[in-house]
C-alpha cells in the first residue's frame, strides 16, 4: 500500500518505518529540512533501540522517503497518517492548531479517494473537526477521517508497532474499514485483535489507557510513602498485590513520579475534557497532584538528611531520561530533581546513556556531564538514581564507595537490595522501604 505519514516525531517515524518494514512504500512528511535529510541519511532524531537498524534497511530498499512537500509526498498515497504535535495549552486541553492546520492544506490538494488517520493522541471530538475542516474545501466523498491512537511505549516501541496487543481503530466508513483492515492484517497474524468501534470511543480509549495507567503508578507512589511511615516494605506490598491476577504485576513500582511525552499530557488532556463535559473526574485530577508531588520526594529526602542545608554540596545523578531506553526527558522527575538541588545551592555531576545531550541543550553549564557513571561521583558527597537503567544494577560499590566523600546513596527507584547496602555500610535511602545507616 502507499501510505504517507504527516510528521516526523517519534510517532511518526516508528509508524513510517514500521509499515515499510511490512512491504507499503512510505513517505514520511515534515516541514524541517534539516531533519528531513539527515532521515534520508538513515540518521533518527531520537534514541529508540531497534529503530535505526530498520530504517536504513528500508531506505535501501527505498521503501521509505522523506520530503518536505505535502503535495509531492500525500500524491499517491492511498492513507495518510496525522502523526502532528498535539502540546496541552496553558487551560490543559491538547492544542489542535497543528492537526487542523495540516487538514485543511490537505483538503486543497486532494484529488482523489484518501483515507485520513489521526494517529497523535487526540481529544474526543477531533475526528469531526478535521472532517469539518477538510469539508470546507473537498468534497466528501474524497475522504474518510478514521481515528486510530498509537499505544507505543518508549523503549519498546518498535516491538510494539511490529507485534501490537490491540489495533484500535474508528471510523464509520465501511470503504475506509476496509482500507484500514488490509493494512493492519500483517501485525496481527498471531491473532492479536483489531478493535472497530464510532471515532470517539477510539479517541477516548487511548486517554482512558494511559490515564489509567498513571492512576496505577501514583497509587503505588503513595502506597510507599505510606508504607515508610508504617514501617511496611512496599516490594513485598507489590508482590503480594501483583500476584492476583485481577491486578497484575506491571505498572507498580513505585518511584519518583511519572513523566515522559504521554502520561503527563493524557491525563491533564482527560481532566481537562471531563471539565468541557461538566463532570467532575476526581480520581484523574488526584492522580496528577499525587505525580506533582512525587516528584519532590527525593529532593526532601535529601534535604532532611542534610539538614536543609545543601550549600557547597555536589550530587552525583544517575539517570536524566524519564525511563530507560530513551533519550526523551519530558516531564522527566530528574529534572525537578536537579531544579530543587542547585536552587538549594548545590552542584550537580549528572550521566545518562542517552539523554545527557538534551539535557545540556536545556541546561548548559548549569549542570556537570560526565563520561560514564563513576566519573560523576568523584568528590561528591552522595549518589542520587533517578533511572533504573541496566547498568546501574550491578555496580562496582568499592568504587562508588571510594569515591564518594561519604557512602551515602538516595535511589528512587529501589534498584539494590536493602540487605546488600547494609551489608556493604552504605547510608541508603528508597522509595517505601526502610532507611539502611
Amino acid at each position: 500500500m502507499n501510505i504517507a505519514i504527516i510528521g516526523t516525531g517519534y510517532v511518526g517515524l516508528v509508524s513510517g518505518t514500521c509499515f515499510a518494514e511490512t512491504g507499503n512504500n512510505v513517505v514520511c512528511i515534515d516541514i524541517n529540512e534539516n531533519k528531513i535529510n539527515k532521515l534520508r541519511q538513515g540518521e533518527t532524531p531520537i534514541y529508540e533501540p531497534g529503530l535505526e537498524v530498520l530504517l536504513q534497511r528500508n531506505i535501501k530498499e527505498k521503501r521509505i522517503t522523506f520530503t518536505t512537500s505535502l503535495a509531492e509526498g500525500i500524491k499517491d498515497a492511498q492513507i495518510i497518517f496525522l502523526a502532528l504535535p498535539t502540546p496541552p495549552g496553558k487551560d490543559g486541553a491538547a492544542d489542535l492548531q497543528y492537526v487542523l492546520g495540516v487538514a485543511k492544506d490537505l483538503s486543497k490538494i486532494i484529488s482523489s479517494y484518501k483515507v485520513i488517520v489521526n494517529k497523535s493522541t487526540v481529544p474526543v471530538g477531533t475526528a469531526e473537526k478535521t472532517a469539518a475542516v477538510m469539508r470546507e474545501h473537498l468534497d466528501p466523498s474524497l475522504f474518510d477521517v478514521v481515528s486510530n491512537p498509537e499505544f507505543l511505549r518508549e523503549g519498546v516501541a518498535v516491538e510494539d508497532f511490529l507485534k501490537p496487543d490491540r489495533v484500535v481503530i474508528g471510523t464509520s466508513s465501511d470503504k475506509a474499514k476496509k482500507l484500514m483492515d488490509e493494512l493492519y492484517q500483517p501485525f496481527v497474524r498471531q491473532g492479536n485483535p483489531i478493535y472497530y468501534m464510532d471515532e470517539r470511543s477510539s479517541e477516548m480509549t487511548k486517554y482512558a489507557a494511559n490515564s489509567y495507567l498513571a492512576m496505577r503508578i501514583s497509587f503505588m507512589n503513595e502506597m510507599a510513602n505510606l508504607c515508610e511511615r508504617a514501617g511496611a516494605n512496599v516490594d513485598w506490598v507489590r508482590m503480594g498485590m501483583g500476584s492476583d491476577n485481577r491486578i497484575g504485576k506491571r505498572f507498580l513500582f513505585p518511584g519518583v513520579g511519572y513523566g515522559g511525552s504521554c502520561f503527563p499530557k493524557d491525563v491533564q488532556a482527560l481532566a481537562r475534557t471531563a471539565d468541557e463535559h461538566d463532570y467532575e473526574f476526581q480520581i484523574v485530577k488526584s492522580v496528577m497532584e499525587v505525580n506533582d508531588r512525587q516528584k519532590q520526594i527525593l529532593g526532601n529526602k535529601i534535604k532532611k538528611y542534610y539538614n536543609n542545608n545543601l550549600q557547597g554540596k555536589t550530587f552525583a545523578v544517575w539517570g536524566l531520561a524519564f525511563k530507560p531506553e530513551t533519550d526523551d526527558i519530558r516531564e522527566a522527575p530528574a529534572l525537578y530533581l536537579i531544579d530543587a538541588l542547585t536552587e538549594a545551592g548545590a552542584s550537580v555531576k549528572a550521566f545518562d546513556p542517552e539523554a545527557m545531550p538534551n539535557v545540556k541543550a536545556l541546561y548548559g553549564g548549569k549542570v556537570q556531564f560526565a563520561e560514564n557513571q563513576y566519573d560523576t561521583l568523584q568528590g561528591a558527597d552522595a549518589l542520587v538514581i533517578v533511572t533504573e537503567w541496566s547498568e546501574f544494577r550491578n555496580p562496582d560499590f568499592s568504587k562508588i564507595k571510594e569515591a564518594l566523600k561519604e557512602p551515602v546513596i538516595f535511589d528512587g527507584r529501589n534498584v539494590y537490595t536493602l540487605e546488600k547496602m547494609e551489608e556493604l555500610g552504605f547510608h541508603y535511602e528508597s522509595m517505601g522501604r526502610a532507611t539502611i545507616g
